[in-house]
């Protein structure tokens, strides 16, 4: 509960619900507004704090020391201009390079033959040490040879792809909710169950041939993902769509 409170006071600071210098509600009207628990409340409120959004002064109340986020910037970068700019904004740790055969379901996305190696390798980006997101990626190992750990300190692996002569072609995109399980909440030190946002691409050549399969993991609590459509993106499936997991789909 003290979590739930704390995500929709941490978006109504940053909607500017709550300007710069303002007061949150008190206490007591915080218990009433959500019906929670005291405890609960001062939990949510001990989060804010610690991330630097409010500062409790003793006596005058909480007060919001977080300007509101600035206006979406629209998006300027294409994809792979947008993966070279992450890759210079964040430290990357490198966690596993290993040649080896893929899961069913990898090998069956990146068509490859059954038992077929692939180049799989995971990897932590931070920020000034706050990690930011987890990538966890699989290459064809025809493509993949010189993905190694010491490459992937220095290069970011569709870098690496791009002087094997692989040239980029279509992509496609899945984003869904999941819970953070005890590897990924440590890794990203969250709380065990916390909601995190998951990207799962796949990438092609321009011969359309399967490249990469990537899961990317993050908490939007320090990420969001920005799309800018063209006019000609808006009527096709570019624009994306919300795909339904009824019981009669999965049927």
């Amino acid at each position: 509960m003290h979590r739930q409170l704390f995500v929709v006071l941490r978006d109504q600071i940053a909607q500017g619900v709550y300007p710069l210098g303002s007061l949150i509600p008190a206490e007591d009207a915080l218990c009433a507004q959500f019906d929670v628990s005291r405890i609960t409340v001062r939990r949510a409120v001990a989060d804010l704090e610690q991330l630097g959004l409010v500062e409790k002064l003793p006596g005058r109340g909480t007060f919001v020391r977080a300007a509101p986020r600035a206006a979406r910037q629209q998006a300027s970068f294409g994809l792979l201009a947008s993966l070279g700019k992450q890759a210079r904004e964040t430290e990357v740790t490198v966690l596993k390079v290993q040649t080896m055969s893929a899961p069913a379901m990898v090998a069956q996305q990146l068509q490859l033959p059954e038992g077929e190696a692939a180049v799989h390798a995971v990897r932590l980006r931070s920020i000034r040490g706050v990690p930011m997101m987890v990538t966890d990626a699989w290459v064809p190992h025809s493509i993949g040879r010189n993905v190694t750990e010491n490459a992937l300190r220095k290069q970011a692996l569709f870098e690496i792809l791009m002087a094997e002569g692989v040239k980029f072609g279509r992509v496609i995109q899945e984003t869904t909710a999941v819970a953070a399980d005890p590897v990924m909440a440590g890794l990203l030190k969250v709380e065990m169950g916390a909601p995190l946002v998951r990207i799962v691409r796949l990438m092609h050549d321009r011969r359309k041939q399967p490249v990469q399969y990537i899961t990317i993991t993050f908490t939007g609590e320090r990420s969001r993902i920005l799309m800018d459509l063209n006019a000609e993106a808006v009527n096709t499936t570019g624009a994306g769509q919300i795909v339904h997991d009824t019981d009669d789909h999965l049927a």
